[in-house]
Formats: C-alpha cells, sequence, structure tokens
C-alpha cells in the first residue's frame, strides 16, 4: 500500500470522489501543511495556521496508479483558482499535492507539465508540489461527512 496527500478544496467532496476510485482502499480527511500542532477545525477555519484541508488516501498501486490519481484530483477541482474553489476561499483551500517520495514528486510536476502544454486549462495551474508534512486528521465527524448525511456530493464540479 502507498499514500497519497491531496488539497482540492473543502475535504468533504474531495473525500467522497475519491473514495469511488477502485484501488483506494483507505481516504481521511485533515490538515496539513502548516505551523500549528494538533490543529482543529475551527483553528485551520481562521486561515491563520497555514494548513490546508486535506484528503490522504491509502491505495493499492497494482489496482491504481499514482497517475490516475493526479488524473482524479485534477478532473475534480479547479487547479487554476489561488487559495479558493466555488464559494470556499482561503489558503486551507488551496490546491495542493504533498508527495510522499521523490517518484510522486516527480509525477506531479510532469503531470502539470502536460495538462499546461495540452492547455486543458484556460489559466496557468497554481497547484503547489510539496513534501509531504505531518497529516493531522480531522475530528470524526468530518470523516465521511457527505456519507454519513446519505450526500452524493457538495458544490465541488
Amino acid at each position: 500500500m502507498e499514500k497519497a496527500t491531496f488539497g482540492a478544496g473543502c475535504f468533504w467532496g474531495v473525500e467522497a470522489r475519491f473514495a469511488q476510485v477502485p484501488g483506494v482502499v483507505e481516504t481521511a480527511v485533515g490538515y496539513e501543511g502548516g505551523t500549528m500542532e494538533h490543529p482543529t477545525y475551527k483553528d485551520v477555519c481562521t486561515d491563520q495556521t497555514g494548513h490546508a484541508e486535506v484528503v490522504e488516501i491509502t491505495f493499492d498501486p497494482s489496482r491504481v496508479s499514482y497517475e490516475q490519481l493526479l488524473e482524479a484530483f485534477f478532473s475534480l477541482h479547479d487547479p487554476t483558482q489561488l487559495n479558493r474553489q466555488g464559494p470556499d476561499w482561503g489558503t486551507q483551500y488551496r490546491s495542493v499535492i504533498f508527495f510522499h517520495s521523490p517518484q510522486q514528486e516527480a509525477a506531479a510536476r510532469r503531470m502539470i507539465e502536460k495538462l499546461t502544454e495540452e492547455k486543458r486549462f484556460p489559466k496557468p495551474i497554481v497547484t503547489q508540489v510539496v513534501p509531504a508534512q505531518t497529516f493531522w486528521r480531522a475530528e470524526e465527524y468530518h470523516q465521511r461527512y457527505l456519507e454519513k448525511r446519505g450526500l452524493a456530493s457538495c458544490h465541488i464540479g
């Protein structure tokens, strides 16, 4: 099993979409990339901790490749919006890939280059590609939030 961590706006919809990908064996929502230890949702929502709302994915690379996860990541949000997705704004909603290995970093950078060359998006991609840091698991009520409420999606595309 391998880990992948992505931030693409509000983590509820991102988690729901990744949970549907064959080969993804576990998802967890949380916070990464900030300075505060053990941040809470309330802390992160102040936009003062530096954390992004992220989904940490455990996946089986024999069933789904990291490149396929990258394709899913770039298809489920607008990577050209700086520090926002839809009605949500702030650095906690930034587009970010936290890589867990040099291979993941290289794959992420290749994907951004490919999407840029293909002109898949009308504006430049602003997605950050940074080393994985401490993943702080979000409060339990955020885990599988949409699923627990019988919702298929939230406002992300």
